[in-house]
């Protein structure tokens, strides 16, 4: 009992001292205003340095299949509406200005996109070309991704996952097992590069990225017919790029009942 309750005190000591509550965002209008829980031996900058290696790798094996970036047009075209999509990012933090945003087209038939922690976007064609996605529900789509790097949320499932491997430790110690130090990095990045966002980080992603869209000059609107038509799409099948995502009827009400708030900052983009 000594030894549980020394081992847990240690994991819980650690790990308190190291947590910091952040606000990683300015709420926008859109009033996304939860404060995060970040491990502090985490910093932005680490994170931002685990994302581009796996941005790097990503590339690599896409240019190698020749799969990255095979269609000029599209590529210009997805890099155009990230470019006008970046130009608002300050509105929710202005040091998001100054990330090294980088915009790619991977040839693959998967349903999916996503945005590195520090700006790095990959486009699967498969979400184009079988959504015939327009460019305001291309925007909705990196609106939501790029808003997933605002918030850090790859840095709040990193800082959970340490909370997870102090308990396995705490455990193992309690066990007569040593603890894997080497195998908590791997622990961490497996949670926040590869498995999916929990429903309230997809929730906020949604409700900035309508805003950022809107800013941009695009049809906040677009966000509801882009996720039904994923919902026809997928049908009984939830693929890669939603699992774990809201039920699609409660995404697209959260979705409609936020446009009022943006529809004024989309008029003004557009000159009406």
């Amino acid at each position: 009992m000594k030894m549980w309750l020394k081992a847990l005190g240690i994991s819980l000591s650690v790990f308190l001292v190291g947590c910091q509550t952040v606000s990683t965002t300015n709420s926008g209008v859109i009033g996304v205003d939860r404060e995060q829980t970040m491990v502090s031996l985490l910093s932005e900058e680490q994170v931002n340095a685990m994302s581009v290696q796996a941005y790097k790798e990503e590339l690599s094996k896409a240019s190698k299949k020749g799969n990255l970036n095979q269609n000029a047009a599209e590529v210009k075209r997805l890099r155009g509406i990230g470019k006008r999509l970046v130009s608002h990012v300050g509105v929710f933090r202005e040091d998001a200005r100054r990330w090294n945003w980088e915009v790619n087209l991977t040839t693959d038939e998967q349903l999916n996109a996503y945005c590195m922690p520090g700006g790095k976007i990959m486009f699967y064609t498969g979400i184009i070309n079988k959504l015939k996605l327009n460019d305001d529900e291309i925007a909705a789509i990196m609106g939501h991704e790029m808003a997933h790097a605002l918030r850090e949320h790859g840095r709040e499932a990193m800082s959970q996952a340490y909370g997870i491997q102090l308990g396995q430790d705490a455990l193992g110690i309690l066990l007569g097992i040593s603890p894997d130090v080497m195998n908590i990095g791997s622990t961490v990045v497996n949670y926040a590069l590869t498995l999916p966002n929990s429903r309230t980080n997809e929730a906020e992603a949604d409700l900035i990225g309508l805003e950022l869209m809107a800013r941009a000059g695009y049809n906040p609107r677009a966000a509801v017919s882009l996720w039904q038509k994923m919902s026809a799409e997928s049908g009984q099948k939830v693929p890669e790029f939603m699992s774990t995502h809201p039920a699609h009827d409660t995404r697209i009400n959260g979705l409609r009942a936020n446009i009022v708030k943006v529809d004024p900052l989309y008029r003004k983009a557009i000159g009406k």
